[in-house]
């Protein structure tokens, strides 16, 4: 029934709210949710290698995002993406979707969306066709996943909000990247470079959000390396670096804030109440035989008990030039340095790969560089003590890069001169690749004249004409992306620009790759411009980070000097030599829009090609297992009787089908139990860093498929009885999708 309060209560609990929101700058919530994607057959974005294919997972990817709001006035919202990058298309349905819900309240203008840069996650989701190549065109499900992870990564946060503070802190960080083209960066004037101990930035940029009555809810970051810990060979859904220290630090979090020499790992707080007794403990598992597969009566999402409630992400900077690998290049025939400025071993790019510092064992060199973010992380975190204050705001314009005019300082010195940027091309130093992933055939880096036969295959697909040589000079023309509209376009020229503010920090939103000397500048030309504007508003204590890869993807952006080198960077820049001075000047346009609360022109419109994409991918047909066998039925058990002790894997095979059957969003296919009490509880998943879920066919286009289960026992695992079950879905040739499970033989830990 209705209650009525006197209205002298009401009156106290209007004043008791208005002190609540006085006492505190902001309104603050955090969000995450899982944007994994199929699992299986589909080409990883990132490296652009054709034969990398899914099949499992590392650890599962997640979309975070954190809303900060002036309680009676404006707000930002910011998306960090597990992913390669963004994507334009998944933006733009992700703001209709919020339009749909929210109205007004969330717009291209105050939301920003940007990706960690893994090379380990499924790609087909971006909307142009250069992105979309080797994944067979676009991938529904590698979309799909995106935009409703997004969306519900908002919809926590929005819903979350409550008054709270966001404090500042930042630090460096060595050892984490080094400069993979160390001759491009060189090519910068050497005024400029002695103002700068380094040829990568080492400075980590943090944000501690603060609940006035909750307390800590989370933390974001963003420092400049690149996501490729991974190699190129890899099949396994990763985070990479970045995603790993983002489970680092939120495991940390929920295990009491604890760093040890060990890497955090999240284990149950449910502690066996079995006898230690290693022969009692044997027989106990020597009674639970591998189960038979069973089919279960809906979508199961199982995942191990978790208080969770801390959001943390590694976000990504100017990363263009910077490698995690931080061994250095070597010849994989010679062992021997690779050349310094091709990065060619006799010659030939395809020889010359960098090395992590877990080499060659990608998976560690991924913890050690995702261990070292994270424990700087939570340095800066426990030390942040600058609070953010002042307005929140945010400025947004779209901008078409193909043909802007940009005022630079006329050569030779005597004033200054009107030039325009170009159509978005490719040079011939791209395809020879990185260190970081080598490209192939007799391409290098470093090749601002091409070759004869290459020339006549580019100009199979497009010819450029003389205007466009001109314009993108040096760099020799390998593809004309920007002028290829067959299908549809194969490169975007209408891009967003952004700027988000917080109290004293300024977020850049930039929809490319910077390089180190190109992120530097642009940081430091808004900064002074931002400073001359209001120097009372903006004092010494201005805070300016650039979050790369955001709202959309344009690949590179080097200085004049690094793109006269055309190494792989400068060949990936799009637009020509004066594109980081167009990002410059467009910057400088919101932040006199952000300083006098001006409205900046839309600008033109980027397309909406998702009703003219294109898909090759074969769907899944049907899915079998041998005769008088059932899916989840074990196929390798773990040996009986075992025993297996911290530090030390355990796997199980079992049939199953494919994991686009069901991608198993905020679920696992992977998941470690324990016995407790006669029941077998969850404890780990596919989730965590220590489990892997691995997929296969043992032929190709067979409908028969295997999955394993393989568990890395952490130090912090309790002694008891455990075993491994797998989760799938399997499908019908008349397309019903029938979940099942299956477990192994138990085991113990000691």
């Amino acid at each position: 029934m209705a209650v009525s309060l006197p209205f002298h209560f009401l009156f106290f609990l209007l004043l008791l709210d208005r002190a609540v929101y006085s006492s505190s700058e902001y309104l603050i919530g955090v969000g995450s949710y899982d944007i994994t994607g199929p699992a299986a057959d589909v080409n990883m974005m990132g490296y652009a290698n054709s034969d990398q294919t899914a099949s499992g997972i590392h650890f599962r990817l997640r979309a975070r995002a954190f809303i900060v709001a002036e309680p009676q006035g404006k707000r930002v919202a910011f998306v960090n993406l597990d992913a390669c990058m963004a994507s334009q298309i998944v933006t733009i349905k992700v703001l209709e979707r919020l339009k749909a819900r929210y109205g007004d309240l969330y717009t291209e203008k105050n939301v920003a969306i940007s990706g960690i840069h893994t090379h380990a996650g499924p790609g087909g989701y971006l909307q142009y066709v250069t992105y979309i190549v080797t994944s067979l065109g676009f991938v529904r499900q590698s979309f799909d996943v995106l935009v409703d992870g997004i969306e519900q990564t908002i919809i926590q946060a929005h819903q979350s909000l409550r008054p709270g503070s966001v404090y500042v802190n930042k630090g460096d960080l060595l050892d984490v990247g080094v400069n993979r083209s160390p001759s491009s960066y060189l090519n910068n004037p050497e005024a400029e470079r002695s103002r700068y101990k380094y040829n990568v930035d080492k400075e980590m940029t943090l944000l501690k959000f603060v609940d006035t009555q909750l307390g800590p809810i989370g933390s974001f970051n963003w420092f400049a390396t690149h996501g490729t810990s991974m190699s190129r060979t890899n099949s396994l859904i990763s985070g990479d670096n970045k995603g790993a220290a983002a489970r680092f630090m939120e495991d940390w979090f929920e295990n009491g804030q604890k760093v040890s020499s060990k890497i955090p790992r999240r284990v149950s707080t449910i502690v066996t109440d079995l006898n230690t007794n290693h022969s009692r403990l044997l027989d106990i598992a020597a009674s639970y035989k591998s189960s038979k597969g069973q089919f279960l009566d809906a979508k199961v999402r199982v995942r191990k008990a978790s208080k969770r409630t801390f959001v943390s992400a590694f976000c990504q900077s100017n990363c263009g030039d910077v490698s995690p690998n931080t061994l250095g290049a070597f010849c994989i025939d010679t062992g021997l340095p690779c050349d310094f400025n091709h990065s060619t071993c006799n010659g030939k790019n395809e020889l010359c790969y960098g090395r992590g510092p877990g080499y060659p064992d990608e998976f560690e060199s991924t913890r050690i560089i995702g261990e070292k973010q994270f424990k700087m992380a939570v340095g800066l975190f426990n030390k942040a003590t600058e609070k953010l204050q002042g307005r929140v705001g945010y400025q947004h314009a779209y901008v078409d890069f193909s043909n802007l005019e940009v005022t630079v300082p006329r050569a030779g010195g005597g004033g200054f001169e009107t030039v325009k940027t170009c159509p978005a091309a490719m040079g011939f130093g791209f395809a020879a690749g990185t260190t970081d992933g080598p490209g192939a055939f007799d391409f290098k880096q470093g090749d601002d004249k091409g070759n004869a036969f290459w020339r006549l295959v580019r100009n199979v697909l497009r010819t450029p004409g003389p205007e466009q040589v001109q314009c993108q000079k040096p760099k020799p023309i390998l593809l004309d992306t920007g002028e290829m509209k067959t299908p549809y376009d194969w490169a975007p020229s209408i891009l967003p620009v952004q700027m988000l503010r917080i109290g004293q920090l300024v977020i850049l939103s930039v929809p490319g790759e910077f390089t180190t000397m190109a992120g530097r500048r642009l940081r430091d030309a808004v900064k002074s411009f931002l400073i001359s504007l209001d120097s009372k508003e903006f004092g010494n204590n201005l805070h300016v980070v650039i979050a790369g890869l955001t709202n959309t993807y344009s690949q590179y952006i080097t200085t004049f000097e690094e793109y006269e080198v055309q190494r792989y960077e400068g060949a990936s820049t799009l637009y020509g030599p004066h594109t980081l001075t167009a990002y410059i000047q467009e910057f400088k346009k919101l932040a006199t829009a952000l300083v006098s609360g001006q409205t900046l022109p839309s600008g033109p419109q980027p397309p909406d090609l998702l009703d003219k994409q294109i898909s090759l991918l074969a769907p899944v047909v049907v899915d079998s297992t041998p005769l008088g066998v059932d899916f989840g039925d074990v196929k390798a058990d773990v040996p009986p009787k075992s025993t297996f002790r911290r530090g030390q894997q355990v796997n199980a095979t079992f049939w199953s089908g494919c994991p686009r059957n069901d991608l198993m969003t905020e679920g696992s296919f992977a998941v470690v139990e324990t016995l407790r009490g006669g029941k077998w509880v969850p404890v780990y998943d596919d989730d965590d860093f220590s489990v892997k879920f691995k997929w296969s066919r043992q032929v190709k286009l067979s409908p028969e498929s295997q999955a394993t289960v393989e568990w890395r026992i952490p130090e912090s695992a309790v002694a008891g009885v455990y075993r491994l079950r797998h989760y799938g879905a399997s499908k019908s040739l008349f397309g019903a999708i029938t979940s099942f499970s299956g477990a192994s033989s138990a085991f113990v830990v000691v």
